[in-house]
C-alpha cells in the first residue's frame, strides 16, 4: 500500500539535486494520508485481528525520517562529489534574504561558482546558517575574502536603492574582487535584460516641477484616420512623436528622415508596436523640394509635423551655412509644398533658444519661425503654427545622457556656469504639447508650455551625483567622489533661456498651454531676407549671413560678436 502511494503521488521522481522543503511537507502529506488510509482500512475493512492505531502512526514517522533523511543525505553526498570533480570560483553573495538564498541554490550545481556565505547588514541574521551557509556581519568581509579565496562578490538586494547598492560596491572596490548587482529573480524573467541595467535617472524629478503628461489631455481625435508626415522622425522629438500618434489611430505615417540607420531603427520599432496603421519610410533632406512635393502628394498627407532641424548649438555655430540651409530654406520648402498640397495641418517644433538667440542655430529657428508666421497669413487652407518649448531632458545632445556618461565615467561633471539655468521638460511633455498645438490652431499660433521657474544645470548635476550614491568633491568635502568642474560658456550658449519674445499671451482650452503674441515681417521682408540667405549660402559668405541675421532677427547683444568670431574661426 505505500509503495503503491508513493508511487501515485510521483514521491520516487523527484531529483535529488532538486529536493526541497516543498518536497519534505510532500513527504510529510502523505505519510499522513498512509497513516489515515491504513487505520480506515483496519477499523471498516473487518480486519482480525484488529492493528493498533499506534502502529500506523509509528510506521508514519518511521516513512517519514527514513524517507527525508535519506534524500538529504544522498543529496549532501551527490553534491559534495560534484562540487569536488570541479574547480570553481567562490562567490560571496551580499545579502541573505529571498534573492540571496534563491542564488546560493542555483550555485549548487553551476560549473564555474559555487557560493562559499553570505553577508547582511541585518545583525539578527549574523552566525545564522542559512541555505546551509553561514550568514557574517560585514566588517568580516575583508577576513573573509582573504581566508575563503572570494573572487567575486553579488550584491542580492534587489529592493535596496540604487544609491545604495552603489555605496557598498564602492566600499568593496579595494578588495580586488568584482563587484556586481543581482535583480530579483521575478524581475529577470518579467522584465529580461532591461533587470540588468542600471536604472535610469528620474528625468521627472529634475524638472523643478510638477510632470504635465497627466494634465494634459489626449488630441487623438484630430489625428484619427489622417495621414500623417513626419520630418525628422529618426530624431529625439520626432520619434517620440510617432509612438505618440500610433494611439491616436491615424491611417498612415510617413516617417521623414535623413539618416538611414535612424530612419530604419523608428521604422523597426514602430512596426512592433501596430500592424493597423500604414508605415512609409522616406529617406531624403528636407531641403530637397521635389522629394517634399512628390512625398506630399503620392500619400496625401493631411498633417505635417516639422521636427527636421541641426539644433546642437556647437556644431551648428562652425557649420553656420548648412544650418541655416537646413532650418531655415528646410522648413520654407515644406511648408510651401505643404500649402502647396492642400495639408490641412502644419506643426513646426521649434525651441526657447529662438528667443533672443545668442547662437547661430537659434537664429535659424527664429528665422524659421518668421517664415512660418509669414505663410500663415497667406494661407487659405492650411494652419500653420509652432511649438516652442525648452530642453529636454534625455534627448541627444542635452546634459543628461552627457552627465550620466560623466559620473559613469568617474568625472568630473562639467557645468558651463554655477549660475547658468535652463527650461526642462521630458520628451513625452514635449510631444503631447505639440500634438495639442495642432489640435488648437488658428493658424500662426506661437505655442508655448507654462514650464514654471527655470531649473539650474547646477543643481540637476549635484542630484545626479547623489542619486547615482555618489558624493560631491569640493573644498568643503575633499575627499568626496565626483568633482564639478565649470567650464565657462561656449560660442552662442546663453546664461538663461526665455520662452517669450514679447509679453502679451493668450489662453488656449487648456491652462497649461499659452498662446505668445509676438511681431512678424512682412511678405516683402521675408523675401528680402531669404534673398540674402541664399546668397549668403551659396557664395559662402559670412559676412553676408552676418548681416542678413542682426538685420531680420531680432538677437541679443552678443550675436553681432558671436558671428564676427565664427567668421573669423
Amino acid at each position: 500500500m505505500a509503495a503503491g502511494v508513493i508511487h501515485f503521488f510521483g514521491l520516487h521522481r523527484i531529483k535529488l539535486n532538486a529536493y526541497g522543503m516543498d518536497d519534505i511537507v510532500k513527504t510529510m502529506y502523505l505519510a499522513l494520508l498512509f497513516c489515515l488510509l491504513g487505520a480506515s482500512v483496519n477499523l471498516l475493512g473487518g480486519i482480525n485481528p484488529k492493528v493498533p492505531f499506534a502502529t500506523f502512526v509509528t510506521f508514519s514517522l518511521l516513512f517519514i525520517t527514513i524517507s527525508i533523511s535519506s534524500r538529504i543525505l544522498l543529496r549532501k553526498i551527490v553534491l559534495r562529489i560534484y562540487a569536488s570533480s570541479k574547480q570553481r570560483k567562490r562567490v560571496m553573495i551580499y545579502g541573505a534574504g529571498q534573492t540571496g538564498q534563491q542564488l546560493a541554490a542555483a550555485l549548487q550545481t553551476d560549473d564555474e561558482f559555487e557560493a562559499a556565505c553570505f553577508v547582511d547588514d541585518n545583525a539578527a541574521l549574523h552566525k545564522l546558517t542559512v541555505a546551509g551557509m553561514r550568514v557574517h556581519a560585514p566588517k568580516n568581509i575583508r577576513m573573509l575574502v582573504r581566508r575563503v579565496g572570494i573572487e567575486r562578490i553579488i550584491l542580492a538586494m534587489p529592493s535596496a536603492d540604487q544609491s545604495v547598492r552603489i555605496q557598498i560596491a564602492k566600499k568593496l572596490e579595494p578588495l580586488d574582487c568584482e563587484v556586481l548587482a543581482l535583480p530579483s529573480f521575478a524581475d529577470m524573467v518579467l522584465r529580461g535584460e532591461e533587470a540588468a541595467r542600471t536604472a535610469p535617472v528620474e528625468l521627472s524629478s529634475l524638472l523643478g516641477r510638477d510632470a504635465l503628461e497627466s494634465d494634459l489631455p489626449a488630441a487623438s481625435s484630430t489625428y484619427r484616420e489622417r495621414r500623417i508626415l513626419v520630418t525628422g522622425a529618426g530624431g529625439s522629438i520626432g520619434s517620440e512623436l510617432c509612438r505618440q500618434l500610433l494611439e491616436c489611430d491615424p491611417d498612415e505615417i510617413v516617417v521623414f528622415d535623413h539618416s538611414e540607420i535612424a530612419l530604419y531603427n523608428i521604422i523597426r520599432e514602430l512596426q512592433d508596436h501596430s500592424s493597423a496603421v500604414r508605415l512609409v519610410p522616406v529617406l531624403g533632406s528636407v531641403t530637397q523640394p521635389e522629394l517634399v512635393r512628390e512625398t506630399l502628394e503620392a500619400y496625401g498627407i493631411e498633417v505635417v509635423f516639422h521636427a527636421a532641424a541641426y539644433k546642437h548649438v556647437n556644431i551648428v555655430e562652425t557649420n553656420s551655412f548648412e544650418g541655416a540651409r537646413n532650418n531655415i530654406l528646410g522648413t520654407r520648402i515644406v511648408a510651401e509644398e505643404s500649402i502647396r498640397a492642400g495639408v490641412r495641418r502644419f506643426i513646426l517644433v521649434s525651441t526657447d533658444k529662438a528667443v533672443r538667440p545668442t547662437s547661430i542655430m537659434g537664429s535659424t529657428k527664429r528665422m524659421a519661425e518668421l517664415v512660418v508666421q509669414d505663410l500663415a497669413t497667406r494661407s487659405q487652407n492650411t494652419k500653420l503654427s509652432m511649438v516652442r518649448f525648452g530642453n529636454v531632458l534625455g534627448s541627444s545632445g542635452s546634459v543628461i545622457p552627457l552627465f550620466e556618461e560623466q559620473i559613469q565615467n568617474g568625472g568630473p561633471v562639467t557645468v558651463t556656469d554655477p549660475e547658468v539655468t535652463r527650461f526642462f521638460m521630458t520628451t513625452s511633455e514635449a510631444v503631447r504639447l505639440v500634438l495639442l498645438a495642432g489640435s488648437f490652431s488658428r493658424g500662426g499660433d506661437v505655442f508655448v508650455l507654462d514650464m514654471g521657474t527655470p531649473v539650474s544645470i547646477l543643481s540637476v548635476a549635484r542630484k545626479m551625483i547623489k542619486g547615482a550614491g555618489y558624493s560631491i568633491r569640493d573644498e568643503g568635502n575633499p575627499n568626496g567622489d565626483i568633482p564639478i568642474l565649470f567650464t565657462g560658456l561656449k560660442p552662442g550658449e546663453k546664461m538663461h533661456e526665455e520662452l517669450l519674445i514679447g509679453s502679451d499671451m493668450l489662453t488656449t482650452p487648456h491652462p497649461k498651454i499659452l498662446r505668445a503674441q509676438e511681431n512678424y515681417l512682412s511678405e516683402l521682408e521675408i523675401v528680402n531676407a531669404l534673398n540674402d540667405l541664399r546668397r549668403s549660402i551659396e557664395a559662402r559668405d559670412i559676412e553676408l549671413l552676418h548681416a542678413t541675421m542682426q538685420r531680420w532677427v531680432e538677437p541679443a547683444e552678443k550675436l553681432a560678436e558671436i558671428l564676427t568670431v565664427v567668421g573669423e574661426s
